[in-house]
């Protein structure tokens, strides 16, 4: 096999860890167009395909862990959704180009043409392939390798799909409803924070008037703020 396209020692950097069996990310980054291209030539070559399919239960399992314990009072559905948009392609492709893992990849040449390196489809895949391969070249410690790499992409994610609401930022939306009358004052408040740095919980009330007309809780106080001003809108009827 060709050497890597970019130094893997940048990527292992990156990564923050250092493969003992480097073939092992070699697979990982192999996507099936490069494979394929090998064995017409009579060359060995495994893909990334079934190192994928591990990476996605490993994926699963540590995103799952963190949401279950740190977002205690969410119920099944809510934390399935949760997770549904934090391993998602479109949230995978964009970790994968955050590290620049595109320009590791192994590509055929028609892939190479079609800008197969930012193709999202590919990223995800490979991102989840190359998890899958940390996982197996740490051993009994490769739950904890993956997560110490993992989790700060998926905090990150989260914070920002609390501060969209999912979806709806209820705080503008409230902002919105509170503007149509004049003199009116709306303010977040935290009225309390516990736990330690990596496992803080925030509650916020939503006052208008200095009168609380929501609370919400939440793993940072964006989160809090968003819930608050949700329960704050059910209150005008929204």
């Amino acid at each position: 096999m060709a050497d890597f396209p970019y130094d893997i020692s940048e990527l292992e950097k990156v990564l923050g860890y250092v493969y003992n069996d480097i073939s092992l990310l070699r697979k990982a980054l192999t996507h099936s167009s490069y494979s394929n291209e090998l064995k017409l030539r009579h060359i060995d070559s495994e893909c990334n395909e079934r190192l994928e399919f591990l990476g996605d239960s490993v994926l699963s399992i540590i995103v799952s862990e963190y949401l279950f314990s740190h977002y205690t009072k969410r119920p099944e559905g809510e934390l399935t959704k949760m997770r549904a948009e934090v391993v998602c392609e479109k949230a995978l492709s964009k970790f994968a180009l955050k590290i620049g893992l595109g320009n590791y990849l192994y590509l055929g040449h028609g892939e190479e043409k079609n800008n197969g390196r930012e193709r999202k489809s590919i990223l995800a895949d490979a991102f989840e392939a190359m998890l899958a391969s940390m996982y197996l070249d740490a051993g009994k410690n490769g739950k904890k390798m993956v997560a110490r790499f993992l989790l700060p992409f998926i905090k990150d994610e989260l914070e920002l799909l609390a501060a969209d609401g999912h979806g709806k930022d209820f705080k503008t939306l409230l902002q919105q409803i509170v503007q149509q009358v004049d003199g009116e004052v709306l303010e977040y408040v935290t009225v309390d924070e516990s736990g330690p740095d990596h496992k803080k919980h925030f509650t916020v009330d939503a006052r208008l008037n200095s009168n609380v007309i929501g609370r919400g809780e939440g793993a940072s106080k964006r989160e809090a703020e968003q819930r608050a001003a949700e329960q704050a809108l059910k209150l005008f009827g929204e």
